[in-house]
């Protein structure tokens, strides 16, 4: 059984995870039972992922109080933008979005789907006992699921992986929730306790798994996210120079190192500004949009928001260079995003920008697909960038070469289903 909270028609990332996993666990003898609220709020929806679940598989749903419902009468577009981990930086922020970050961080711990848990213990407990199963599996975040399948494996005696697809206590957006010393203290006794009571633990990167080995001897695995085998429409290369980032690039993640390098190049080289095309897919945040204007690039920006999955994939198969963007910050140099995955499938090469340490510098090298600078390489960033212009002007940016098998959704099912088998 899984118990999950991020299913179709919620969009984003969040999702894919699990619905793949799901997708390809009766290829190898397992059959899933999927445990998600009737009532969700999605900051995001794509209704285009329903499709991809496989017929017959088993879906329980109880309804979810959600407080976020209530708060957006309030503040939608903040709601919206906390619900999603969003958080302004402390100047930019108003009355009202404090207030509704100290009540988020401090009244609904671990997160605002707590009052899913109980309710979901009572259900699950006899829906159990009439249907047993072998094994739960909690996916977070939100990490307050995790609960539920703590409360399960004592009343039950069932064995119990917990997957985090992020970070809990150690996730950047956890210090800008205004927490007191108690909130700080209840959040970090309630993921010891997790992580010391699960049969095992699952997460989506080596520096995760590192992090997590210092507080529990509960065996850990790392099975990161990775990129279906779709049938993309056929798509051409653009005839732009194209540096397409899909996905939101919000504050946070404003790569103003990127935006100088591109104006210096625009000043530097002949015919640059006219085949220079920076396309940002997906939600983008407004000091992202101020600071290329301030560069002088907006003749070159295009935002085409949001767009469904089978888009996005188009998008990446037609651009010239794929950007992958991350906070300099210590807090992240254990996120891998999924997208980094679908960036591998399309085979376009992927110039990525991140903090010192990073576990995507790795995966781009094993994997051949891409180069990694972090934001004190502004003159390497600048003549790689150089490099693929002139490589476009002549022979044109090659697809990448390198071997990327090892992280299609397929085998890293193989690699879950072993696991679950052997717990």
């Amino acid at each position: 059984m899984i118990i999950c909270y991020y299913w179709p028609p919620a969009g984003g990332p969040g999702v894919q995870r699990w619905l793949k996993f799901v997708k390809y666990l009766r290829d190898f003898d397992i059959e899933p039972v999927v445990y998600v609220p009737e009532n969700p709020h999605y900051p995001i929806e794509d209704s285009s992922l329903e499709k991809e679940i496989p017929n017959g598989i088993e879906i329980i749903k109880t309804p979810i109080f959600e407080p976020y419902g209530f708060a957006k009468l309030f503040s939608k577009e903040s709601t919206r933008q906390i619900s999603s981990g969003i958080i302004k930086p402390e100047g930019k922020q108003s009355f009202l979005q404090k207030l509704m970050l100290f009540v988020r961080g401090n009244l609904f711990i671990p997160d605002a789907r707590k009052w899913w848990v109980k309710p979901s213990i009572k259900f699950l407990a006899s829906y159990l006992d009439k249907n047993p199963v072998d094994i739960i599996i909690t996916t977070g975040p939100p990490h307050s699921l995790h609960l539920i399948g703590l409360a399960l494996k004592v009343q039950k005696d069932l064995s119990w992986l917990a997957d985090f697809r992020d970070p809990w206590t150690t996730i950047g957006y956890q210090k800008k929730l205004k927490l007191t010393d108690w909130a700080t203290k209840k959040n970090a006794n309630l993921e010891f306790e997790v992580l010391n009571k699960a049969d095992h633990i699952l997460v989506t990167s080596p520096t995760t798994q590192s992090d997590f080995e210092k507080t529990t001897s509960t065996p850990i695995s790392c099975i990161t996210n990775g990129f279906d085998d779709e049938i993309v429409p056929e798509t051409s290369l653009d005839t732009a120079f194209t540096l397409a980032h899909i996905g939101s690039l919000l504050e946070d993640r404003n790569p103003e190192i990127l935006w100088e390098v591109l104006q210096e190049l625009v000043t530097e080289l002949p015919h640059f500004s006219k085949d220079l095309k920076i396309e940002l897919t997906g939600r983008v945040g407004a000091s992202v949009v101020d600071s290329i204007k301030e560069k002088g690039l907006e003749t070159n920006l295009s935002l085409p928001g949001y767009v469904n999955h089978t888009e996005a994939l188009q998008k990446q198969h037609s651009a010239q260079l794929l950007l992958l963007i991350e906070i300099d910050s210590q807090e992240t140099e254990a996120i891998i995003p999924g997208k980094l995955f679908e960036y591998l499938a399309s085979r376009r090469p992927i110039l990525a920008i991140g903090p010192k340490h990073s576990d995507i510098a790795s995966i781009l090298k094993k994997s051949e697909s891409g180069i990694y600078f972090n934001y004190q390489q502004k003159q390497g960033l600048k003549k790689h960038i150089k490099f693929n212009y002139e490589l476009f002007k002549n022979t044109g940016i090659s697809s990448t070469s390198g071997n990327v098998d090892a992280y299609s959704r397929k085998n890293l099912t193989r690699d879950l289903a072993r696991l679950i088998h052997s717990i």
